[in-house]
């Protein structure tokens, strides 16, 4: 069972045990850079979401803050809203055609 609190520096962090300031575990996980399988998905997806229609960028192998920023651009190209969520880009609607594009001139293999 892993040690979540301490009399000698309070609460600690279950996955690595250190002090909660001193752990660096988000931090790595944030900075961990998923593993790609070749070129870049974009896909579109109705299930689950009320039937709304969203636009999945998949298989890019960035850091979570590069996602962020891609995602960004995309969405400014776009004129849409979306998320990045767990690896995943969202964009509001479907977009497949313009987000392949726009992708390609990014110079991502789609």
């Amino acid at each position: 069972m892993p040690l979540v609190y301490s009399t000698d520096f309070g609460s600690a962090c279950p996955e690595c045990g250190k002090p909660k300031n001193e752990c660096i575990c988000r931090q790595r996980a944030r900075e961990a850079v998923p593993q790609a399988f070749g070129a870049v998905r974009v896909r579109s997806e109705t299930a689950g979401r009320k039937g709304k229609t969203v636009t999945l960028v998949v298989g890019l192998s960035l850091s979570q803050e590069e996602l962020t920023d891609l995602a960004k651009k995309l969405k400014q190209q776009l004129g849409t809203g979306g998320a990045v969520k767990d690896s995943i880009i969202e964009l509001q609607g479907d977009h497949r055609q313009k987000a392949a594009q726009a992708l390609r001139t990014l110079g991502y293999p789609v």
